[in-house]
């Protein structure tokens, strides 16, 4: 292994093990046995570094750009929703599944088998940046909560994941999105990590 990709081992390593996980409802017990379940996200009152809401993130990213740029403000806000269904989302979906190669434990947006609801309610987004030169991790934090499909009230378990920095991609994320996405593989591959380990 040459120095380069030893370095960019060691980086992702570094930051996969970064992040910390609260139990705060119920116990990883819980889960135990339950082998799909139907994905739901959540990314009410969510909170941006430096930005009262992220209705104030949206006004000061649109104005910038448009400022320079006459209708791209428009661009980035349809882009900032739409990254979570079409990257976000389904770069979880994948890295879970496929960490669960053997099939016990199966998610997704819409399993009409499963009995479970995984809920995952995003708190937190730094969208990092990239400027070629100097490029910042992006940085999420999530509660997750599981729940039968018909008792939503009745959570069984909860955890708090802080502290989830994207890998980087290399340095060739230069989009938003994928800065972002790259965070949410991080957070499914610790997830996945703690499953195996503490309900077999």
């Amino acid at each position: 292994m040459n120095k380069i990709l030893f370095f960019a081992f060691l980086l992702s390593t570094s930051i996969m093990f970064s992040q910390k996980a609260n139990v705060t409802k119920g116990d990883w017990d819980n889960l135990k046995g339950i082998s799909e379940y139907t994905l739901v996200f959540d990314y009410s009152d969510l909170e941006i570094p430096k930005f009262d809401s992220e209705e104030a993130f949206l006004e000061d990213k649109m104005a910038k750009r448009d400022e320079k740029e006459p209708g791209t403000g428009e661009k980035f806000k349809e882009s900032w929703f739409s990254d979570r269904e079409n990257f976000y989302e389904p770069r979880f979906i994948e890295t879970f599944n496929d960490r669960y190669k053997d099939g016990l434990v199966k998610v997704d947006r819409d399993l009409g088998s499963a009995e479970y609801t995984m809920k995952i309610h995003t708190t937190f987004i730094y969208p990092g940046y990239n400027v070629g030169v100097v490029r910042k991790n992006s940085k999420i934090e999530v509660t997750l909560s599981v729940y039968k499909n018909d008792s939503p009230d009745d959570v069984i378990f909860e955890v708090d994941y802080t502290k989830i920095e994207g890998a980087g991609s290399g340095g060739y994320d230069f989009n938003s999105g994928q800065r972002i996405a790259d965070a949410y593989i991080i957070f499914a591959r610790a997830l996945t990590k703690h499953m195996y380990k503490n309900t077999k």
